[in-house]
């Protein structure tokens, strides 16, 4: 038996009512699959103007029912974080895209990375490798040691901590993918890899003497006044910042605290979200607009993900008319989390995306949605 559902819109909502219908309609559709057990949805053109936004599951399900504005874990899409503060450091003299991470980091920290036919590869890594996952680097998320990978114990709601110095000693336990890549070639071998986003965040550190979560506040979230964006283990800038929306496992609630933590991945909401990335792709965290060109300069088909390309900290995802029947072709341009989250914008229509469905194995989900929740704005 399918319990009722609870779907509440945002007050202030702006867009025409067939709009609004076709949406409120689309998000229950989606909660009321088998294996979601709720979702978050916002969606707004790039001027503000017209805006959706709502939040759906299951009724009386919770003592804090999921509202528009309820904070969630953002999982990948905090590399759209992560890549804007390596630009804003790029810009401020306090590191280059073409560094060796030899430069940026104690040898200690990354001999013996990448090592394939028995040499050393790590001193040919730079930044941009890191950020465009084409260093060749196996992803420490997905490596299976003597129990199952992070990734397995995320699937099945066990909790687990571990730490940066856990997560070069797996990355040494595996065998990379293949060379670090010829930047200036016309095209390169890419594959997705949490390690090199992990390293980005220590070379951050490092070449700013400031921690992740100083860099977050200080120039990004404290300019753009986000109050309910933060890093895990901290506190919210908004006490009254309500909990997060818990994390499933299809319909079964799991506590993965340390996980969370360990991921270096931040708690965040729909608002917070589009307010974040209609500022950077408006240059408000850039004093150079030119400084945005590398985020999408190339578009790397990824090997483990071949439905996406990726630039730098930037995903491409190709809407056709097979998912989007009736309409062009468009792209949508930012990130997904294996969560199932999501943050774009459709360059095309000018139209923001941003959202979850919280579920351990929800990477797949957001971009089916997506494409319909485009088809429902545009008909």
């Amino acid at each position: 038996m399918t319990s009722p559902l609870a779907t509440t819109t945002a007050h202030d909502n702006h867009v025409p009512d067939d709009v609004d219908a076709r949406l409120t309609g689309l998000l229950e559709s989606l909660v009321s699959q088998r294996g979601v057990h709720h979702a978050n949805l916002a969606v707004t053109s790039g001027d503000g103007k017209r805006r959706w936004s709502a939040a759906s599951g299951p009724a009386g399900a919770d003592d804090h029912p999921l509202r528009p504005e309820t904070p969630f874990f953002i999982a990948s899409v905090t590399k759209r974080f992560i890549i804007t503060l390596v630009l804003q450091a790029h810009e401020r003299g306090e590191l280059e895209l073409a560094a060796p991470i030899s430069g940026c980091l104690p040898a200690e920290t990354i001999t013996g990375l990448h090592v394939l036919g028995g040499i050393d590869r790590t001193s040919a890594i730079t930044v941009r490798h890191l950020a465009s996952h084409t260093s060749g680097l196996p992803d420490y998320f997905e490596a299976r040691g003597e129990g199952p990978s992070l990734y397995e114990r995320l699937a099945t709601g066990q909790d687990l901590a571990w730490t940066f110095e856990d997560t070069m000693r797996i990355t040494r336990e595996q065998r990379p993918h293949f060379e670090p890549q010829d930047l200036t070639a016309a095209r390169q071998k890419a594959r997705y890899s949490d390690t090199g986003f992990q390293l980005l965040i220590r070379i951050l550190e490092t070449v700013t003497g400031r921690s992740f979560a100083d860099l977050l506040a200080e120039r990004i979230l404290g300019p753009l006044g986000l109050t309910r964006t933060w890093l895990p283990g901290h506190r919210p800038p908004d006490p009254a910042a309500p909990a997060p929306s818990p994390l499933h496992a299809k319909r079964r609630r799991v506590e993965l605290p340390s996980m969370i933590e360990s991921s270096n991945d931040l708690f965040s909401t729909t608002g917070d979200l589009l307010a974040f990335q209609r500022a950077l792709l408006g240059g408000e965290l850039l004093a150079d607009a030119r400084s945005l060109e590398p985020l999408t300069e190339r578009r790397n088909r990824l090997r483990n993900i071949p439905v996406l390309r990726y630039g730098l900290g930037t995903m491409f995802f190709k809407v056709g008319r097979l998912m989007s029947p009736g309409h062009r072709p468009v792209t949508l341009v930012g990130h997904s989390g294996v969560t199932g989250t999501w943050l774009f914008h459709c360059p095309e229509l000018d139209l923001h995306l941003a959202g979850t469905v919280d579920q351990t194995e929800g990477q797949a989900i957001p971009f089916r949605f997506m494409a319909r929740c485009l088809g429902a704005w545009r008909r």
